[in-house]
């Protein structure tokens, strides 16, 4: 029976095999994240004027935010369904739905009408398009790191499997340079008028090159291996199968506390990620009232720098472990915070690009080893859903409401102060869950969770947070 299993019947793909998964999984998730980091961009730049033109400046950048909020509300939903489908039938098919959904929604956005042509149906119809972004969202990031996860070895799976994380500022990256592009070549009223439609609808060439990409790689040889021991213990059992739960029940009854310690751990890591990318937009063109290009190209510049080092830290994390790297992230992100709008209210690009870069840095260090580390801490059977759920729901209480109280604590004190004390509150939550959780470097994704072990070690199974 084991010899019929993808498994046992070779070794794990190599490192021209590997390559070929991570490069799927890589330009997938940029082009996923292009699309999600395209919208968060817009609405700190454009949307307040084009969708809430009633409004004062920071009040419609709040509403506006409040519908990019909306697609991070989707995501935990995005999670379960994509994470029970992906669970039972396998990675690959939900990446490609995932990358389908995630790019038509965003060429329809290319087309909306705005209020001024629909009146107040124009931010519901962008509100519709939203959800579905985030729907998709929320199955892609579990399937892309789990296939790359699940198709590497166990020493170098914080390499291998920090690169789909590289997806984010790769696509940060994309969206924020096309948008700076357009700043550079039009005037404001030509980017208002239609300028801004560009960038959404390049979405659909780019959906089609990710398509293409992503229906050539393999299903995760450790999911058909699973698969193949449920069907041969079905036909083995007496009286027919055991009824067995949902993943996502499965999940919430025996893996709650690695759905908690994924929670905690993204936390900081999103809300800080989001003030840096999306809500420095919105203090340097509207607080600072400095050009919209000095924030963008400082982005541009910051995400290249990350895009470069989220997989060196990820590599790290093999060698010293997923919490000494995250802890590094999470501690220095507490004082740099503060650092941060110091370095911004200054004025000048060079500093503001300084301030975003060594945020950006010290950010990759909690981001790096993530996918490693949530991967590691649920069996097969359940891990897409498990992966899913906890990262998203992080997604909802850090990424979707970090901007929009960092723009309702400026608009109330007119001061930088009370955003680097949010800031610093969740990083310190993130700490305390690294510090009191399990080490999970090395562990076999073939091997079932170990209850209540110790993880002292790369060559211990950890599972515990994690495990039940």
């Amino acid at each position: 029976m084991a010899a019929a299993t993808p498994r046992a019947q070779g070794k794990p793909p190599g490192k021209p095999g590997i390559a070929r998964i991570i490069s799927a999984s890589l330009i997938g998730t940029t082009i996923e994240w292009y699309d999600f980091f395209l919208y968060g961009s817009a609405a700190a730049l454009v949307f307040n004027t084009l969708f809430f033109p009633n409004s004062d400046p920071l009040v419609g950048t709040l509403l506006s935010f409040l519908t990019y909020a909306v697609g991070f509300a989707a995501r935990p939903l995005g999670g379960v369904v994509f994470g029970h489908y992906g669970d039972k039938i396998g990675r690959k098919k939900l990446l490609v739905l995932s990358l389908m959904l995630m790019g038509g929604a965003t060429f329809a956005m290319g087309l909306l009408p705005t209020h001024a042509t629909l009146g107040v149906g124009a931010p519901i119809l962008l509100t519709v398009l939203r959800l579905i972004q985030g729907f998709a969202l929320g199955g892609e990031w579990g399937g892309a790191v789990l296939i790359v996860s699940e198709h590497g070895d166990d020493k170098n799976r914080g390499f291998w499997a920090s690169w789909p994380q590289a997806g984010a500022p790769g696509g940060n990256l994309l969206a924020t340079g096309v948008l700076a592009l357009l700043a550079a070549v039009q005037s404001d009223e030509a980017f208002l008028a239609w300028g801004w439609r560009i960038p959404f609808l390049l979405s659909g060439v780019l959906v089609i090159i990710g398509l293409w990409i992503r229906v050539s790689v393999s299903e995760s040889p450790l999911f058909l291996e699973a698969q193949a021991r449920a069907e041969a213990e079905a036909a083995l059992a007496s009286g027919g199968a055991p009824k067995q739960d949902a993943p996502v029940v499965e999940v919430f009854r025996h893996n709650w506390r690695g759905v908690l310690t994924a929670i905690g751990t993204r936390l900081g890591e999103n809300v800080s990620y989001y003030i840096l990318t999306a809500f420095v937009l919105v203090y340097v063109t509207v607080h600072l009232e400095l050009p919209k290009s000095t924030a963008l190209n400082a982005v541009l510049i910051g995400s290249a720098v990350h895009f470069v080092t989220i997989p060196l830290w990820g590599a790290l994390s093999d060698r010293i472990g997923r919490r000494p790297v995250t802890l590094i992230g999470s501690i220095g992100m507490a004082a740099w915070g503060f650092a941060f709008f110091a370095l911004v209210d200054s004025k000048s690009f060079a500093v503001i690009t300084l301030a975003v870069t060594v945020g950006l840095l010290l950010h990759g260090a909690m981001y790096g080893p993530q996918a490693a580390f949530i991967s590691e801490m649920f069996d097969t059977k359940v891990r897409y859903s498990g992966a899913s759920m906890g990262s998203q729901l992080a997604s909802i209480i850090g990424g979707a409401l970090a901007p929009i109280i960092a723009v309702e604590l400026l608009k109330d004190f007119d001061s930088a102060t009370p955003v680097a004390l949010y800031v610093c509150v969740t990083v310190v939550i993130t700490t305390l869950t690294v510090l009191v959780a399990k080490e999970t470097r090395g562990r076999s994704l073939a091997s079932p969770a170990v209850k209540g072990s110790a993880s002292e070690g790369a060559s211990s199974t950890p599972s515990a947070t994690i495990g039940s």
